[in-house]
């Protein structure tokens, strides 16, 4: 087992970008709305944060514009007591938005992005020192949101895997399909070549399909499939979502590691807000993964996802006694 206190470096570095995040109130359109709900949000930065608040010591890498934006991202970065100090700065650039309206059945809950330009869009190889990010840390992770930005952000995710290798590094890799940056033959080559040196893929179903041209008839052959095709990924997991309502869904998820198929808990969730949910799953995950073992990761996976998406915001606010709780058994009376 790995324990914590061992390391002087850090649990979990991950790199990406994160955004302002605005909202109408009240499942108000963008078009009638008054007013705007203000969050931070951003996958990678969401995983570190949902792994910090159980126990992990995270560094949160990203290239942010110095404005009041910029600062805004790094101090609630900082407020979850995530590392920044490795941040790239840039006086150029901006920092991306992105709106979302919650819909109400039958209408979806809809994203609008404004990101074009962005100071992480604008990455570069050569600008983190990854040399001394990785000096005695033991995982890394990112998604396919981060190579999707552009070419140079593309190169500087190859650059980044690469040396979490040479550093003796995991490397963790969530799909993270969005069809709105790229396209599924573009993701899939570049994918494709990540996930050759991942220790770790997390997917979901809709994007081993788009991403990797994996189709299987259970979510259980599908794992072991991508197993097959990437013989170098310790684990495969997949998030599995059923939704017979907009606002209430269960929740598990699997693993495929050693040849062995893992099942997580079902949750039954009222959801108030399930963006973020992969990305605390993720972080759950890597949490139980990195201290125990593949069972673990998936309790602690599932438990942290589930309670993310009972509170606004991209962010998770759960704690780790949070997640033993609901992990123990069902139970809805008031805590006192």
């Amino acid at each position: 087992m790995f324990r914590l206190e061992e390391t002087m470096g850090y649990d979990l570095v991950t790199f990406g970008e994160a955004m302002v995040r605005l909202s109408p109130p009240h499942f108000q359109r963008l078009e009638q709305t008054n007013a705007l709900d203000v969050n931070i949000g951003g996958a990678e930065l969401n995983v570190a944060i949902a792994a910090q608040r159980l126990g992990l010591r995270c560094a949160y890498v990203t290239r942010l514009t110095d404005n009041p934006l910029g600062r805004m991202i790094a101090n609630k970065a900082r407020e979850h007591g995530i590392d920044v100090s490795h941040i790239v700065w840039t006086k150029e650039d901006r920092i991306g938005l992105y709106f979302v309206e919650f819909g109400a059945s039958p209408r979806a809950s809809s994203v609008l992005y404004d990101r074009a330009n962005s100071a992480m869009s604008k990455i570069r190889t050569g600008e983190v020192d990854w040399d001394k990010v990785f000096q005695d840390s033991r995982a890394f992770h990112t998604t396919g949101i981060t190579p999707a930005l552009s070419s140079s952000a593309a190169e500087a995710t190859k650059e980044a895997v690469r040396k979490a290798k040479e550093k003796g590094v995991l490397v963790s890799l969530d799909l993270n399909y969005r069809a709105r940056l790229w396209r599924p033959e573009e993701a899939r080559r570049v994918m494709t070549e990540l996930n050759s040196q991942a220790d770790i893929l997390i997917t979901t179903e809709e994007d081993a399909e788009k991403v990797l041209g994996v189709k299987e008839s259970s979510f259980e052959g599908m794992a072991e499939r991508l197993n097959q095709m990437f013989r170098n990924l310790q684990v495969v997991a997949v998030t599995v979502r059923e939704t017979p309502s907009v606002w209430r869904n269960t929740w598990t998820a699997l693993a495929y590691s050693q040849g062995k198929i893992f099942h997580g808990p079902v949750f039954d969730i009222e959801i108030v807000d399930r963006l973020g949910a992969g990305d605390a799953f993720a972080g759950g995950f890597l949490y139980g993964f990195l201290t125990q073992n593949v069972e673990t990761g998936l309790r602690f996976g599932l438990a942290i996802s589930a309670l993310k998406q009972t509170n606004p915001g991209d962010f998770v606010w759960a704690t780790k006694e949070e997640c033993e709780r609901i992990l123990a058994g069902p139970g809805l009376r008031i805590v006192r």
